[in-house]
């Protein structure tokens, strides 16, 4: 929630520390302690933002993907399901669900190698769906649909439809993989100009599903107006 310097920052191979927030992992739990402030877009005050989130996998997976020839970008789902666990103390509020841990690391900021992706994911009776597809830097088109089975293992599926959903309030082009070729947007919780976060109602499969769904369009992210607009939305600690 706030960018920090380099010195800020600490980490080992069961820590990372960013500022006063930290992430730990025990083998079986990973644990994030949140002790931030938000900011409101013109709005100088800060409320302060602490709290616990659990997360317990339900499954673990080994395997990474590359979403390019180069390997400069790499995808690794760490856990296809999860149990959650959010105990906050400011706000006072707290909920269990169920829950996904992934993250993408790289040699070369994302602006440089995409140009707008889409991605999904979608709990199943026994494991999980993940769709990912996108338009590269240099024009070059990928696209996978990946199945989790209950222990976390991967198989590649064949792609299903694609399913266009309505652009976003901010007019980001929206779309996903469902297996009659319809999805319906039940509700959009992330709309900024070059990103969008939703719940989906799909089907793939052979089943009905409940879908996260985002998608990004890195040009909108590089342009200077959005560029000049970031520090108004998240903060910026200096070194």
């Amino acid at each position: 929630m706030t960018e920090r310097p380099r010195a800020d920052v600490t980490r080992d191979q069961s820590n990372l520390v960013i500022g006063p927030s930290a992430v730990r992992w025990d083998g079986n739990v990973l644990e994030i302690d949140i002790e931030e402030r938000d900011k409101r877009l013109f709005n100088p005050f800060r409320r302060p933002v602490r709290g616990t989130v659990r997360v317990i996998p339900e499954a673990l997976n080994a395997a990474s993907f590359a979403l390019d020839p180069a390997e400069n970008h790499i995808w690794h789902c760490m856990a296809p399901r999860a149990r959650i666990e959010v105990e906050m103390e400011e706000p006072g509020v707290s909920w269990s669900g169920s829950g996904y841990f992934d993250h993408n690391r790289g040699s070369e900021p994302l602006e440089e190698g995409f140009r707008v992706w889409h991605w999904s994911r979608a709990h199943m009776k026994q494991g999980a769906v993940v769709c990912y597809e996108g338009e590269r830097g240099d024009g070059s088109l990928f696209a996978s649909a990946i199945r989790f089975d209950r222990h976390g293992v991967p198989d590649e599926m064949p792609l299903p439809p694609i399913a266009q959903l309505p652009s976003s309030k901010w007019r980001i082009e929206r779309r996903t993989r469902s297996q009659i070729g319809v999805a319906e947007v039940r509700k959009t919780w992330e709309d900024t100009p070059f990103y969008a976060r939703s719940e989906l109602s799909s089907q793939l499969f052979g089943e009905d599903v409940a879908a996260v769904q985002e998608s990004l369009d890195m040009r909108r992210f590089a342009s200077p107006v959005v560029q000049f607009m970031l520090p108004y939305r998240m903060p910026r600690e200096r070194a």
